[in-house]
């Protein structure tokens, strides 16, 4: 089998490729270039999972990047649980093919509790008293240790939040470098998520997105430097690109001001009730999964939501099928926001009964995707200075609150999730390998194919 790496670079289509990227802009110039096709929603874990599996989320259950567990009537966002994908993965394939393939899964998701040999993901230590500490989770566990040793430990604020920066991405690769140097596995998984930060926080067409992809483009250089050293395959892909924004669509709201959001209240905030909600969303980016409790509403819900400003079309359970994702984890109903719309997971109306975690980093408890965590509140005053009185509460052993997180949505400025317009502003899978590349369009089932044939050696797709 051949030796081959696999870099997923977030964010990154055809278009972007160019002078403020020279190292890849010469690499692709030597490389066929495909364009991916559309996985509804196009947000991480089900575009990942159809990667990996080769199957839509309608076989997989990857609806979306959290959705609503019906068994406990809970939300839950950002598992990592590889058990959670329902199908095989490439690298199942190609070790009952092959017992001497290896696999690292260098923070892709779902890496956890998975079959591959060699893992390395994001895994805070939640402490007892409330405290947050960075680290990751690796597999061996002694790993873990190796790469404190060799580069720090994991970056965890540099890798979501206001003070997201290359510095994740660079950790990253430089792990896959590390466990390469340990392990030589026949297969590496590299996730680079640099290019999802300030796209989405100041648009896709910012200024500030030039200096992203020129520090992109280095940790590429020293990566895809490093492993065509080893005689390694180097693919490149994508999972989607980021559209411009500029209207939010507060769909909870909606629903909650027609009576179908249920709410408790604790301490004077409100917590949205799951189970007792005859319809809420669970918001991700430019896709909601709509769970109505009472199938009774189901066509005025619908309709609901086809008069929501910013919502290009609500799919029903007749539909699901045709969009690949007719599974039991999705909503009775699926919105789809217009080019220029993104959801929010609001529920409250009065800002002021908002929950405690709507205002901190809490990707966990907030029942649906908030990239309004990248952001700190323009409203707070002397704001570096409250934030370091806070951390040094909490080095000191105090709970304190790092509540410095706006509500306000019309910051966010780039999204994703609805099927793009133009294929160069979607995402891409690149290769030296030009035979194992079948045609200048492929659907995102055909990289389960492409990455095995790179794997297995083959001259041609086919």
């Amino acid at each position: 089998m051949q030796k081959t790496i696999v870099i997923d670079v977030v964010g990154l289509t055809q278009n972007l490729i160019g002078e403020n990227t020279p190292f890849l802009k010469n690499w692709s110039a030597q490389a066929k270039l495909a364009h991916v096709g559309h996985v509804l929603p196009a947000v991480t874990c089900s575009v990942q999972a159809t990667y990996m599996t080769g199957k839509w989320p309608t076989e997989h259950g990857i609806v979306a990047n959290g959705w609503y567990f019906r068994d406990v009537c809970e939300v839950r966002n950002w598992h990592q649980s590889n058990k959670l994908v329902q199908a095989p993965k490439f690298w199942e394939v190609a070790k009952a093919q092959n017992p001497s393939f290896t696999v690292a899964n260098i923070c892709w998701w779902f890496a956890m509790n998975s079959t591959a040999d060699y893992t390395v993901t994001p895994r805070p230590q939640y402490l007892a008293d409330g405290r947050k500490m960075p680290d990751c989770y690796t597999y061996p566990m002694e790993l873990r240790d190796h790469l404190n040793e060799k580069l720090g430990t994991f970056p965890l604020f540099d890798y979501w939040g206001p003070k997201t920066n290359i510095r994740s991405s660079r950790y990253i690769a430089n792990a896959a470098i590390e466990v390469d140097k340990l392990h030589d596995p026949t297969l590496t998984l590299v996730y680079l998520p640099h290019l999802d930060y300030n796209a989405q926080r100041h648009g896709p067409t910012d200024a500030s997105v030039a200096q992203d992809l020129r520090e992109i483009d280095e940790v590429l250089k020293n990566l895809i430097t490093y492993f065509e050293s080893k005689n390694a395959q180097v693919i490149i892909l994508s999972e989607y690109g980021i559209q411009p924004v500029n209207q939010p669509i507060h769909i909870n709201r909606a629903l909650r001001e027609k009576g179908y959001i249920s709410v408790r209240e604790e301490r004077g905030t409100e917590l949205l009730d799951p189970g007792t909600c005859k319809a809420f969303a669970v918001a991700d980016h430019q896709v909601a999964h709509v769970y109505v409790n009472d199938l009774s509403k189901l066509e005025e819900v619908r309709k609901l939501l086809q008069q929501l400003p910013g919502v290009e079309k609500v799919i029903g359970p007749e539909e699901k099928a045709a969009y690949h994702i007719d599974h039991e984890r999705a909503g009775e109903l699926i919105a789809v926001a217009d080019k220029n719309s993104w959801f929010t997971y609001y529920y409250w109306l009065d800002d002021n009964r908002a929950p405690d975690f709507a205002r901190v980093i809490d990707i966990h408890k907030k029942p649906g995707f908030d990239p309004v965590e990248m952001f700190t509140d323009p409203n707070i005053k002397f704001l570096i200075p409250k934030v370091g009185f806070k951390v040094i509460k909490k080095k000191l052993g105090f709970r304190m609150l790092m509540d410095i997180i706006p509500l306000d949505a019309t910051l966010v400025k780039g999204s994703h999730g609805r099927k793009p317009d133009n294929p160069t502003e979607g995402p891409l899978i690149m290769s030296k390998n030009k035979a194992l590349i079948p045609a200048e369009s492929v659907e995102a089932t055909d990289v389960f194919h492409i990455i095995l044939n790179h794997i297995k050696g083959k001259k041609n797709f086919h």
